[in-house]
């Protein structure tokens, strides 16, 4: 639910693809809204409205989709984390779905889920998907104590995180937490490898991650051939316009493609996640 994180996908996805097979990519969800621990805003509609302003800020920066209504900030992060988490347990590439859809209802649908129903009801249409396991998995003790362990790794941020030096709008120092201690800032990856390790926090181009595997295991990341448009919307099934810059090369858009508008831009769906996907559905004006 971080629209730092969100904007950070594009160089994630290239980064994913490029290190296919060398490296275990682990995700922590660090619990960005936690209903346990924060009390609910006094004025939702003013905090909305002023969150509004502080995604449309950072996706000036980032350009990614916003949605172009933005009906409410998420009351919690922990059903959409639990859900994402249950999704693992249905396999790599269901779970990168769910994971996807969960975050386009915050940055294209502008509808949070987050609750239980919403969040199971995002992943509805994703190819191999059982959703009556992924909403009994997500209320499993399992899988709550795989997301509270997140959490919990979350707030112990490498020490050299504590101060960032960076010409980015969003270097990615640690927050401090209410209770005093601090968090990762989202997103932050951690590269791990038995000569050390090194943190590479905020919003940052694909060179700096390059630039950290390089340290730690030079050679790793061989440079390889741009997907065609095709190719790219096959494989992701859900592109930004940032995403398919870094990704395609050739005439976009191809053959099929689904527009969905957003208020900075289209976001772009493969024809066959567009009869399935929320976004494309019909959508209820809004109120007065």
């Amino acid at each position: 639910m971080c629209p730092w994180a969100w904007g950070s996908e594009p160089v994630f996805r290239r980064l994913r693809t490029a290190l296919a097979g060398t490296v275990r990519w682990r995700r922590a969800y660090a619990v960005l809204f936690d209903d346990e621990v924060d009390d609910p805003a006094p004025d939702p509609v003013a905090e909305t409205a002023w969150y509004a302003g502080y995604v449309e800020q950072i996706c000036s920066h980032t350009g990614a989709p916003r949605a172009a209504v933005l009906r409410r900030v998420a009351a919690s992060s922990w059903p959409s984390s639990l859900v994402a988490v249950a999704a693992e347990l249905q396999g790599a590439d269901v779970a990168e779905r769910v994971l996807r859809r969960l975050r386009e209802t915050v940055f294209v649908l502008g509808e949070p889920a987050d609750t239980l129903d919403s969040a199971v009801a995002a992943a509805q249409g994703i190819p191999g998907l059982d959703s009556d396991r992924l909403r009994s998995d997500a209320a499993r003790d399992g899988v709550r104590e795989r997301v509270r362990a997140d959490r919990a790794e979350a707030r112990r941020p490498v020490p050299e995180v504590r101060s960032v030096q960076s010409g980015s709008p969003h270097p990615g120092a640690a927050k401090e937490t209410s209770d005093g201690g601090f968090r990762y800032a989202l997103p932050t990856l951690l590269v791990r490898a038995p000569s050390g390790h090194r943190a590479v926090p905020g919003w940052r181009p694909y060179a700096a991650y390059a630039a950290a595997f390089e340290e730690l295991r030079p050679g790793l990341l061989a440079p390889s051939a741009p997907l065609s448009p095709a190719e790219a919307l096959e494989r992701h099934r859900s592109l930004t316009e940032p995403e398919r810059e870094l990704l395609a090369e050739g005439p976009w858009p191809p053959t099929g493609a689904v527009a969905v508008r957003t208020a900075n831009g289209p976001a772009w769906l493969h024809p066959d996640e567009a009869s399935v996907h929320p976004a494309a559905a019909p959508r209820p004006s809004a109120g007065p």
